[in-house]
């Protein structure tokens, strides 16, 4: 193979999931089949990656210095939900008629991996909450290990501020069946149970 070639491939490793053969075929793909299309994703990206950066105030992907969103009146600025990455807000927004906004941490408190409450923006989302406009600081962080001792480092913050914590609820898929849902997730959906109105 030439360089650029083994370069082509090695590019399309960095992708997650893209493995060695996966990388191998989509670089032939483009030589082969879509040079035209490798060249608008090359001009894409390059573009992206030069122009795209972060909110000032919500940390999420933006081209200006405040996005569209934390820019919006539009939206009720007492509510801040807090999300784990970019990926996740974009998934609430689509899915919900949530109309608040949001702060993007770009990950969750990992001691072992080095990840503190500053790695994560957690010193500048006090200082937001420090403000006083947020009544309600939605916390819709996974439930993993890490995004579970996340939540309770949010919910500290919050309280310290004078906003009330809500967490997502977790538990049974709508239209799931109780003997296929995994054992953990039954747990937390019974243990969480709430009151029928």
């Amino acid at each position: 193979m030439s360089s650029l070639l083994e370069q082509l491939i090695e590019a399309f490793r960095i992708l997650p999931g893209v493995g060695q053969k996966t990388a191998q075929r989509m670089a032939y793909h483009v030589l082969e089949r879509e040079r035209e299309g490798g060249r608008r994703l090359a001009a894409a990206l390059a573009e992206a990656v030069e122009r795209v950066g972060h909110c000032t105030r919500c940390r999420d992907f933006s081209e200006t210095v405040v996005c569209a969103t934390c820019a919006s009146a539009a939206r009720d600025a007492h509510q801040l939900c807090v999300v784990e990455s970019p990926a996740d807000r974009l998934a609430i927004e689509q899915a919900t008629g949530y109309r608040g906004l949001y702060y993007v941490l770009q990950g969750r408190l990992s001691p072992l991996d080095g990840i503190g409450p500053r790695e994560i923006g957690l010193d500048r989302l006090a200082e937001r909450l420090a403000e006083g406009e947020v009544q309600e600081l939605i916390i819709a962080t996974n439930p993993t290990v890490e995004g579970e001792a996340t939540a309770h480092y949010l919910a500290q913050i919050a309280r310290q501020h004078g906003a009330r914590p809500s967490r997502l609820a977790h538990g049974v898929p709508l239209g799931g069946e109780l003997e296929y849902v995994d054992r953990g997730t039954l747990s937390h959906a019974f243990g969480s149970r709430s009151e029928m109105a």
